[in-house]
């Protein structure tokens, strides 16, 4: 049977062009407005601080829609990804904007090794849907620690793990527990032919490599990880609100934030994603 990286990484090569042309990654506004940003980032900006000359690590960074923005806010930045067609795309896009930003291909787990002999970086940085992809969390923990410098802080921004234990194929309207909270040993296995992002218009955008292997796992079993490799909890926030629909129509557009979804009905009922600070003491 193939390994969980085999499986993801295909699916993810097969992401890749579609999400370049998906108008809800926008890179064609990234390239033609020099001071645009993404709105993972902008969601996030004022938590972040100042970056400037901070030197950044983006985990898991797919295209690098999110690690040109950290770029344009003065970190200095690296970008990691395991799908070697998700880097090509970041170094395209980097090369078109004029950013210097340095890409690798790695697994999350092989990131120390895979940038053996960096100096240890000032932030690491992980976006919204990369934990999932991860069978042990305490292993990120290890990964993320050893990867910063003392003093150096971790910025993390998530789907929580209360939606993606939500059965999100329902009819009724109705808000239904169905998968792991917690961490499991085997996998939740999915077998979708799509993706997320819409595609561009006209485009099929079917995925051959359509199957997934994917963990979840719960808020204390993170900080938990954080906190067992000498990391400080410096801010946890729970958001109504997630950067894509989620849960198909039961959700709308934030009022008050661009490219968020929250509940239509009542959203103050879920916890749709979080942002976790943490300093390496």
């Amino acid at each position: 049977m193939a390994h969980y990286l085999e499986i993801n990484r295909a699916n993810w090569d097969e992401r890749t062009a579609i999400h370049v042309d998906s108008p809800d990654y926008d890179l064609a506004r990234l390239c033609t407005d020099p001071g645009a940003i993404s709105d993972v980032v902008r969601f996030d900006r004022s938590r972040l601080g100042n970056i400037t000359g901070v030197r950044a690590l983006h985990l898991q960074c797919h295209i690098g829609t999110d690690t040109l923005s950290l770029h344009r806010l003065g970190a200095d930045v690296t970008g990691l990804d395991l799908s070697p067609a998700a880097i090509a795309a970041a170094r395209a896009l980097a090369a078109e904007t004029g950013a210097p930003i340095d890409y690798v291909v790695s697994d999350v787990y092989g990131a120390p090794e895979a940038l053996t002999g960096a100096t240890p970086f000032d932030l690491v940085y992980t976006g919204v849907g990369a934990l999932n992809w991860l069978p042990d969390i305490e292993r990120w923990a290890g990964a993320v620690t050893s990867l910063l410098r003392p003093g150096g802080r971790l910025h993390l921004r998530e789907g929580h793990p209360v939606l993606w234990s939500i059965d999100d194929n329902r009819q009724d309207g109705l808000l239904v527990v169905d998968h792991p909270y917690f961490q499991t040993e085997e996998p939740t296995v999915w077998d979708e032919a799509t993706t997320y992002a819409a595609p561009a218009e006209g485009s099929d955008a079917r995925i051959g490599a359509s199957v997934t292997h994917e963990w979840n796992h719960g808020i204390g079993e993170i900080v938990t990880a954080l906190l067992d490799r000498g990391m400080r909890v410096d801010a946890l926030e729970e958001h109504d609100c997630v950067p894509w629909r989620a849960l198909g129509e039961q959700m709308e557009p934030h009022p008050d934030h661009p490219g968020e979804f929250r509940l239509a009905d009542r959203p103050e009922r879920l916890a749709a994603s979080y942002t976790l600070r943490a300093t390496k003491e």
